[in-house]
């Protein structure tokens, strides 16, 4: 069994170089980690798949997934090259992952285009600019339903 962090964040920094060669996304490389045992090693495919939330730690949390037959990441560790930009932290979260180690910083990222801060602002609440995203609520009456079938519902799964 390998513990070796400095060689899963290599894989995850080579992955990230890689996609420089291959350009299917930013220079962002990830990899998952069980008990030790390399889970997957995945990058940036934003540009590969058309698909904007396909970032490296959302594609490796994917994999992983799909890898061990579970939505539940509890007990797996995150490299990535890169502090993850706040949908990534969501998905990390929402996948059980306790622990990530990161290379670069936001500023890093921030230096090079890609720029999260605004992200960031408009969550904290400090950004109430409606060029970013506008938030307006709708029809809860009619969504309420479901929610209220779920709350009464003897078999749900939580997770």
């Amino acid at each position: 069994m390998c513990t070796n962090h400095d060689y899963f964040m290599q894989l995850a920094a080579d992955e990230a170089s890689k996609n420089n060669k291959t350009n299917e996304g930013g220079p962002f490389g990830a990899c998952i980690v069980k008990e030790g045992e390399l889970v997957v090693v995945a990058h940036n495919l934003v540009l590969a798949t058309n698909d904007p939330t396909a970032h490296a730690e959302v594609s490796a949390i994917r994999a992983a997934c799909a890898k061990l037959g579970t939505h539940d990441l509890s007990g797996c560790t995150l490299y990535t090259s890169c502090y993850p930009c706040p949908m990534c932290l969501s998905a990390t979260i929402w996948a059980n992952i306790k622990v990530v180690y990161y290379g670069n910083l936001a500023a890093d990222a921030d230096a090079i285009g890609f720029r999260d801060d605004f992200i960031y602002d408009f969550i904290e609440g400090q950004a109430v600019d409606t060029t970013v995203l506008q938030l307006s609520p709708l029809g809860r009456d009619k969504t309420i339903v479901a929610f209220n079938e779920f709350a009464n519902k003897q078999d749900k799964t939580i997770y």
